[in-house]
């Protein structure tokens, strides 16, 4: 099967649309539909000096998935709000991101796309504009109707999943329950097994404060909390050890012994990973009836229209959400 993916532009003023047109010129093993302003990526494509033809996305009459033409890109147009200057957000095109979002959410549970890769949004700049949002994780969550989704980074044989997600950190503790640490561990043995074809995952659950509490000295969520989660969790039938101190877990030697870490907020996991291999790491979001993906990092704004930005992660991000719709 050649699986057709939908690519968010994202961030009209950040180097999503500029990666997006990078992607274009390499060979893929799927075929790739960018959601954005046709007239934005044009200008880029100009301005940036890339040597790629764009045309039309028709849905109705494109049935049969094609492999990609290096130097072709497929757009589905949706036109932006306000011109775009790169570098220069304006909450005037909030929600002509959210838009993308949306349709390729549809596109996707419809059949017409197999998966879902996101380039950049920038939180700020759509909260800018009035509109509550988080991030791409907890979006996707509401507007599939999915119970939880959890974000998950993997740079190859290294992943991490989050407990918890954006929120400030003096929100973190209050935030961790027994309930939510079983069904995100659930959700991430669940898809592991299922889509990452790991028979039988092992968790390593991280610990909230330092040295994992220190037997209740350093804080007494891991006592509370953490600790007789895990041991739901192994009644469940998950493979599951913690909580483990998070400065330690990431040691070679301890990682070995398991498929993916738990971490207990953003900033506790992300780093590591992120510094293991910035260029590859992809963000995948679990718990969702589609598969998505996305590269790791942010829009970039002071590199967005120079040409130096990266397009390594999010051409990985592609490439793992193609894999993972040819393996369903």
């Amino acid at each position: 099967m050649i699986p057709r993916i939908a690519l968010t532009s994202g961030e009209p003023a950040g180097i999503g649309p500029e990666l997006c047109l990078a992607l274009a010129g390499n060979a893929l093993p799927c075929e790739l539909v960018c959601l954005g302003d046709r007239a934005l990526l044009e200008e880029r494509a100009r301005a940036l000096r890339l040597a790629v033809r764009l045309r039309a996305h028709e849905p109705a009459a494109e049935p049969v998935r094609t492999r990609h033409t290096p130097g072709e890109l497929a757009v589905l147009h949706l036109p932006l709000a306000a011109a775009s200057v790169p570098g220069r957000p304006d909450p005037a095109n909030a929600r002509y991101v959210l838009a993308l979002i949306d349709r390729a959410v549809d596109g996707t549970l419809a059949g017409e796309f197999d998966a879902l890769v996101t380039a950049p949004v920038h939180k700020g700049v759509i909260n800018d504009a009035g509109i509550a949002f988080t991030g791409h994780t907890e979006y996707l969550q509401q507007r599939t109707r999915s119970a939880r989704a959890v974000m998950m980074l993997t740079s190859g044989a290294l992943r991490v999943a989050l407990a918890t997600t954006h929120l400030p950190l003096r929100a973190v503790s209050e935030t961790i329950t027994g309930d939510l640490l079983c069904e995100v561990a659930d959700i991430l043995a669940h898809e592991l097994t299922g889509r990452f074809g790991v028979p039988t995952p092992r968790i390593a659950v991280c610990g909230l404060n330092p040295h994992a509490g220190e037997g209740g000295h350093l804080g007494d969520e891991e006592l509370r909390i953490i600790g007789p989660a895990v041991a739901r969790m192994r009644a469940a039938g998950i493979r599951a050890e913690g909580p483990l101190p998070a400065d330690t877990v990431f040691v070679p030697q301890v990682l070995a012994r398991f498929d993916a870490v738990l971490a207990m907020y953003h900033d506790q996991g992300l780093p590591v990973i992120k510094h293991d291999g910035f260029e590859r790491a992809v963000n995948v979001t679990l718990g969702l009836p589609l598969i998505r993906t996305s590269p790791d990092h942010g829009t970039a704004f002071e590199l967005a229209g120079s040409g130096r930005a990266d397009p390594a992660s999010l051409a990985a991000a592609v490439e793992l959400a193609g894999t993972l719709a040819a393996r369903r």
